[in-house]
């Protein structure tokens, strides 16, 4: 374990593994080294192409936490890492963590090589917006009441996990892991935005060459609405749906597909490129 400091102070503490470009992986909520096993294999699979670094957000694992909140310093963590790196890195992102990565994306520039994300969770529906607020809402309360315990059950009711399947884990010893860092649930509700809709306006800054992924999950079927949607907002991006894969995405199946798209040529200049309209299904 490595660690940096990010501007306000933040100790950021992350792994390096493998030699080459360096890739930065940005997980979801509640995510850290220390359980993630799915990150872990994936960094394996990338490590022979790529200097991964494989970090802990802030609250999260080994790092610490520095309040208040902004967006802006998750980005400046980003940052820290990316000087750590050499000066620019490719950035992966996935769930909310892949919002984060379209925010560095936009505010870092250059710095930012390329950008991949897989299943950003915005969703434009009526109802999805209505109940965004609603779990926002209900988060600030028991957060505040520091009703951690309580704050993991509702993002986990919010992506449709069983509720019996709620108690049975809250009976398990490691329910405490997801207790230590359920604050940090309100960090990736603030990514996300007031509405969790899908931000076209701000994909449309997203100045680099960008992959925007999504299995074929019938249960989450928003969720290529929402990978098309970004795609065709940025303006150098490919879109892909990958058959056979949930939310949990293989990481064999994810690590080719991350090594093929970030080691394409970049003869083309952004604006002549015709992968914006490019859209695959991968096996």
């Amino acid at each position: 374990m490595r660690k940096v400091i990010s501007k306000d102070g933040t100790s950021i503490a992350f792994d390096q593994s493998g030699a080459g470009p360096a890739l930065i992986l940005v997980s979801g909520a509640m995510m850290h080294r220390a359980m993630d096993p799915r990150t872990a294999q994936l960094v394996a699979l990338l490590a022979p192409h790529f200097t991964v670094f494989h970090y802990d957000r802030r609250g999260r694992g080994d790092s610490t936490d520095t309040q208040p909140y902004a967006i802006e310093h998750e980005i400046e963590d980003i940052q820290a890492l990316i000087d750590e790196a050499g000066g620019s890195a490719f950035v992966y992102g996935i769930s909310s963590g892949a919002a984060l990565a379209i925010e560095a994306a936009i505010q870092l520039g250059s710095k930012v090589k390329k950008l991949a994300i897989y299943e950003p969770p915005y969703n434009s529906e009526l109802a999805a917006r209505a109940a965004w607020k609603e779990y926002r809402k209900q988060l600030d309360e028991v957060l505040a009441a520091d009703q951690r315990g309580d704050a993991v059950a509702l993002f986990l009711k919010l992506v449709k996990m069983p509720v019996d399947q709620i108690d049975a884990m809250r009976r398990e010893p490691w329910w405490q892991m997801f207790e230590v860092v359920a604050p940090t649930l309100a960090y990736d509700a603030a990514i996300m935005g007031v509405e969790a809709s899908v931000p076209v306006e701000r994909a449309n800054r997203v100045a680099v060459p960008a992959l925007i992924m999504n299995g074929d999950d019938a249960n989450y079927e928003f969720m290529r609405e929402t990978a098309v949607a970004l795609a065709e907002a940025m303006p150098d991006a490919q879109h892909r749906t990958l058959e056979g894969q949930t939310h949990d995405v293989a990481p064999e199946v994810l690590a080719p597909i991350l090594v093929e798209f970030f080691k394409e040529s970049d003869d083309v200049k952004p604006g002549k490129s015709s992968r914006r309209k490019v859209t695959t299904k991968e096996k």
